[in-house]
């Protein structure tokens, strides 16, 4: 009887770490577009190499958005890459929550491409 209840009870906490695990890779919590100047993208980290980067939406750096990269996609590295200092518009998904082999914010950029900003004069 006892053996039973340790196994069932083993199997429940196996099945919810599982479930809960599911969940944070595959669930997204919002998406969207934002576009601003890409001021910094880097790789950082001591244990997991991670690819960060910050838009600033305002003048002067008022309203920085924070953004992660995942290592696969190596498309928008690269053109991270090549557009930092210009203005950018990024599409992203927001995750409920992130691993730390994922990157340090729950943003993370799926495409990326060259905009023209709104702060220049024609």
């Amino acid at each position: 009887m006892l053996r039973k209840v340790i196994i069932y009870f083993t199997l429940g906490i196996i099945l919810l770490t599982s479930a809960y695990f599911a969940f944070v890779y595959y669930a997204s919590y919002s998406e969207g577009v934002r576009s601003g100047e890409l001021i910094k993208f880097s790789s950082k980290g001591y244990v997991f190499k991670t690819w960060e980067g910050e838009i600033s939406q305002g003048i002067s750096g008022a309203q920085i958005f924070k953004f992660s990269v995942l290592d696969n996609n190596e498309k928008v590295i690269e053109g991270m890459k090549e557009l930092q200092g210009q203005y950018v518009k990024v599409s992203y998904i927001e995750r409920y929550r992130t691993f730390p082999w994922w990157g340090d914010t729950n943003y993370f950029i799926t495409e990326v491409q060259k905009d023209v900003s709104p702060f220049k004069m024609k």
